[in-house]
């Protein structure tokens, strides 16, 4: 079979796209005989800047010399991305090698698409010989499929309220399900900057090295276009006696989420990797992820393509925005059914000249175009409603002057989308 018709297949197998839980997984993973992925594994949990977290480590590892094999989800255009090797995306042959292996292996036992996947990954991983695996949490943290393995340094990003009926409608509730990705006595870094009390409560609870951001390693903007970093040459701060602390200052100002980028040079810096002024000015300068204010010109226009999908994502999203002197610009959105709509529209209010909403077809999860028009309005902020959302796309481009800005943002979908139609 090839990938495509695999994951056909994978989709179609489980009875519900969401199983959380690890007995299921666990088990196949117990018949595949599967080892460590690699010597040391680092797990990001959050709602926000997993992937950019995941992404700037990666650099860094790699800069140093080490080999690396990362898995994150979801992906944009095509799933091989979300398994890397070496800087690298997985083959089709691969991926599929690892996906019969584990249908062989499972018997009777019903797996997710998603858990198929990360036994793939898991597999794949420890073929390479990897000094360092990278995984990102799913969903939650607690009981994803991720949280099979033992992390040897858990990371968690900014927590914000998202996939609500599964991990709570609270900060509190969410902070919990995250801190499930951390081990007793283990190395723990937190990025947020707000730290629900449960998720300190939970980590002090189990006795873990904790280092905070803004506690215990820093980062801050220095004028328009530089950051100062101080990181901490260990993770006893929270914990007991203050650390040593190494400044960094006048650092490029980097693309990526600020909070992000510090937890993963700190990760960097607790796997022991020696590192300078100039080599974190490189991955300041040189880290990007698709889809995470990607900037591109198309048809004279100048387009901001961002992931961006709740409300916190979508205030970061107009931070940057309003940073570059736009204080009125054309968004292109879809977004899906089960997010915090108003909220996110809201966050966008202040940047906004008018929305162009699209449907995405042959989603069942996403928000009808009118239906998203219609929290617009009543947030008194004009919406215009096409078909498609590449025609919506269409509309803001030809309502945009030339050398204008269109931001596209909702949904992971929705920026897919949009990059296919512009064939980037």
């Amino acid at each position: 079979m090839s990938l495509n018709q695999w994951l056909d297949r994978l989709e179609k197998n489980h009875p519900v796209e969401i199983d959380l839980g690890l007995d299921r997984i666990a088990e196949v993973a117990r018949r595949l005989n599967l080892p460590r992925p690699a010597r040391r594994v680092v797990t990001v949990a959050g709602t926000n800047g997993k992937g950019s977290c995941v992404r700037t480590l990666e650099h860094i590892l790699l800069a140093s010399g080490l080999s690396v094999g990362t898995y994150t989800s979801p992906h944009l255009l095509r799933y091989n991305e979300r398994i890397r090797i070496g800087g690298e995306e997985a083959a089709d042959s691969d991926i599929c090698r690892a996906f019969a292996a584990i249908d062989s292996a499972r018997g009777e036992v019903s797996l997710t698409y998603f858990e198929v996947g990360t036994l793939a990954a898991l597999q794949l991983m420890a073929a390479a010989d990897l000094d360092v695996a990278i995984l990102e949490v799913g969903l939650g943290g607690r009981f994803d499929a991720v949280n099979l393995i033992d992390a040897d340094i858990a990371v968690i990003t900014p927590i914000d309220i998202d996939h609500a009926s599964w991990l709570g409608d609270t900060r509190e509730l969410i902070a919990v399900e995250k801190a499930g990705i951390a081990r007793a006595g283990g190395l723990v870094i937190v990025a947020d900057e707000q730290p629900p009390a449960s998720l300190r409560k939970n980590l002090a609870a189990m006795g873990c090295r904790t280092l905070y951001i803004h506690s215990d390693f820093r980062i801050q903007r220095e004028g328009e276009s530089n950051i100062i970093l101080q990181l901490a040459s260990s993770a006893s701060g929270s914990a007991s006696a203050e650390p040593q602390h190494t400044l960094f200052p006048s650092l490029p100002l980097p693309g990526l989420p600020l909070p992000s980028v510090a937890a993963a040079i700190q990760a960097a810096v607790l796997l022991g990797v020696a590192l300078d002024g100039d080599m974190l000015a490189r991955t300041c300068q040189e880290v990007t992820l698709p889809g995470r204010f990607q900037q591109q010109r198309f048809r004279g226009r100048r387009v901001v393509l961002d992931v961006a999908h709740n409300p916190a994502a979508a205030a970061l999203l107009c931070e940057k925005l309003q940073n570059l002197g736009e204080n009125s610009v054309a968004l292109v959105a879809a977004i899906m059914a089960d997010k915090d709509v108003a909220g996110f529209v809201a966050a966008l209010a202040p940047v906004a000249r008018c929305w162009y909403t699209g449907d995405l077809i042959a989603l069942p999860r996403a928000l009808a175009a009118q239906q998203l028009a219609a929290v617009v309005y009543t947030g008194g902020q004009r919406a215009l409603t096409a078909g498609r959302i590449e025609e919506a796309f269409e509309a803001a481009l030809d309502a945009t002057a030339e050398g204008g800005l269109v931001v596209v943002c909702g949904s992971f979908f929705t920026v897919a989308a949009i990059m296919r139609f512009m064939g980037v």
